[in-house]
């Protein structure tokens, strides 16, 4: 086992790990940033390091400031946690190259699923439905549109290197494919460095539902089982929820099976997630997979009673997984809880919290770096919390979840406080009637 793990993260993710890690009595580094220098993790943690100012292009994304401090520290891992290098090849590769452990996917397996063409590719291969589409990706306009003839419209446009909602575009017929084309392509090399395009069917209205999976250095793999991320404004999660109130036990089992062969299929090692798209006939299609840990990963951890962090650094510790499927008991869910206004457009809302209570209660968590005092930075995600609720059915976490708003204050920003309580009364959430579209009509 590892003797001392150097987070490459902040906010609540690097607190979450640092936890894992002292229940294991593993040493921890945290690395900050200016900005960070009077947050949680810094405090928590049995060392830190700056490296770097609060830009994190010279601070969390410094491949050479994080190595750095993991050779000073003596650090013989490093766990990425998710968001900035946890799905970065070059950062896996760096690691192995310095004997430090990275607590994640192997360079191979984040370059042979974080292209999306290639991804799609190996599924295929490996018997895992995919939605219909171009093979490999597109040569040009002509190969759109001639692609596009043949799958039927709508489609849509995805960037091979895309990631966060960002390079895609939908078209809906033939004549919007020209300015659709030339429109993705300089998004995908503006923020990515690289306009390779592919093209997928657009499923309208579908679920996104995701299975987490785990998988060891001997090639056992397990699932344990879904998550519902289907509540989404412009491809980002706002709430997830497990079991998904759309699955079927046959459903599941197929998923499940679809997902293990996924993992397999790269021999994957750590714990990632098989994300789908899943229609209103209950067929699924695979979209992507994710090499690291999900902010969501914490509904999981309640419905099976597992730490997902503790597994990882098991894992990449060279330990066996039994091998055994996991499947949930009870119904969690989780709200991200966002420094935004939700009644100006989800404009982000940094600045000072000057005022902090947090609900507490059986079958309440919440996961957080944020305090009365502290100061919310304008140059990360706004996500400055999460309040995850479990319990028997979803009604009761519905319920539970309605009651842990109404306790939650946090003032001196806005936030999305307002928005999850206002979603929380709608009568098709609480049907379980919902799709990725529900906020296209949903009004706040």
């Amino acid at each position: 086992m590892f003797k001392k793990i150097l987070i490459a993260n902040r906010g609540e993710i690097a607190l979450r790990i640092i936890r894992t890690c002292k229940e294991m009595g593993i040493k921890t580094v945290a690395v900050y940033s200016t900005a960070d220098k009077d947050s949680l993790p810094v405090r928590f943690a049995d060392e830190a390091v700056c490296i770097g100012p609060a830009m994190s292009s010279k601070s969390y994304l410094s491949i050479p400031n994080i190595i750095a401090a993991a050779e000073i520290t003596n650090a013989d891992a490093i766990h990425p946690g998710y968001g900035f290098l946890s799905e970065n090849e070059k950062f896996s590769k760096v690691c192995q190259e310095h004997n430090i452990k990275f607590i994640g996917a192997t360079p191979e397996q984040i370059a042979g699923m974080g292209d999306k063409a290639s991804a799609k590719a190996t599924m295929i291969k490996a018997g895992v439905p995919c939605i219909p589409g171009s093979v490999g990706l597109l040569k040009d306009l002509a190969d759109a549109k001639k692609t596009a003839k043949k799958i039927k419209y709508p489609v849509i446009l995805k960037a091979t290197a895309g990631g966060g909602g960002k390079g895609m575009r939908q078209v809906w017929k033939e004549e919007d494919m020209e300015a659709a084309w030339d429109a993705t392509r300089a998004e995908s090399a503006a923020a990515f460095g690289n306009d390779g395009l592919y093209m997928e069917k657009y499923i309208e209205e579908p679920r996104h539902i995701e299975i987490q999976i785990a998988g060891d250095q001997y090639g056992n793999a397990c699932h344990l089982s879904e998550r519902d991320c289907s509540i989404q404004r412009r491809h980002q999660k706002l709430v997830e929820e497990t079991p998904s109130p759309f699955m079927t036990d046959e459903l599941r089992e197929k998923m499940g099976e679809a997902a293990i062969k996924a993992t397999k299929a790269v021999d994957y090692e750590g714990v990632g997630t098989v994300e789908f798209l899943v229609d209103k006939h209950r067929d699924f299609y695979f979209m992507e997979m994710n090499t690291r840990i999900q902010v969501e990963h914490t509904i999981t951890e309640e419905v099976i009673n597992y730490d997902l962090i503790k597994e990882q650094i098991k894992l990449a510790a060279g330990e066996k997984i039994s091998g055994q499927n996991h499947y949930p008991t009870g119904h969690a869910i989780q709200c991200r809880i966002n420094a935004e206004d939700p009644s100006a457009n989800f404009r982000p809302s940094p600045g000072t919290i000057t005022s902090y209570h947090s609900p507490g209660g059986h079958g309440v968590r919440i996961d957080t770096h944020v305090y009365a005092g502290y100061t919310i930075s304008p140059n990360y995600d706004s996500m400055i919390s999460k309040l995850i609720v479990s319990a028997q059915t979803r009604e009761e976490a519905i319920l539970k979840m309605k009651r842990a708003l109404d306790e939650y204050i946090i003032e001196g920003i806005k936030t999305t406080i307002p928005f999850h309580q206002k979603l929380m009364e709608d009568p098709k959430f609480n049907e379980g009637d919902f799709t990725t579209a529900f906020m296209d009509t949903f009004e706040y």
